[in-house]
């Protein structure tokens, strides 16, 4: 008995989208918070699923599922989804190991601070400055202008300037 050609897309997509899963999973806590990262990434999941093909062919899927995302996350804060601050973390323990809870403080600054950007500005700041992509990368990823991605990541990252000064 032969298998199906679309199972067999259907398990090579599945076999790539599972391999991205971890790493997608992490940005998207990076955009939305923990809260709703699970869902993103499930809206990711259900837009490529549908299309499997064009994942698979992709030079570069992490970018493709990325910039699916990155979309998925701009549609739910333009449909009025309203976006959870995330606490202040208390401080650190100051000698020691003190159980991973200056790593997530770290965490969940960053989440933060990202929070506080729009949510293509955070996308380029991760792919650029957290994933190591150039910014044509970054442009072609998100289907964006070369010049739009660069004047992004600036004012994204005069912004967390900005708020990393006012929060000292």
């Amino acid at each position: 008995m032969t298998s199906c050609p679309d199972e067999e897309l259907r398990s090579s997509f599945d076999e790539v989208f599972c391999a991205l899963l971890p790493r997608l999973y992490r940005r998207a806590v990076l955009l939305t918070g923990s809260h709703a990262a699970e869902d993103a990434v499930h809206e990711a999941y259900l837009k490529l699923v549908g299309k499997p093909q064009r994942l698979l062919a992709h030079p570069e899927p992490y970018a493709y599922a990325f910039s699916t995302l990155v979309s998925v996350v701009r549609d739910g804060y333009r449909r009025g989804s309203k976006q959870v601050l995330v606490a202040e973390p208390r401080e650190p323990c100051a000698e020691g190991w003190d159980g991973g809870f200056e790593e997530r403080a770290a965490e969940l600054e960053a989440v933060r601070l990202l929070g506080r950007l729009s949510v293509r500005q955070a996308g380029v700041v991760i792919l650029i400055d957290l994933d190591g992509y150039t910014i044509d990368q970054a442009a072609e990823a998100l289907k964006l202008h070369r010049g739009t991605v660069s004047r992004s990541r600036a004012r994204a990252l005069d912004k967390l300037r900005r708020l990393l000064a006012d929060h000292q």
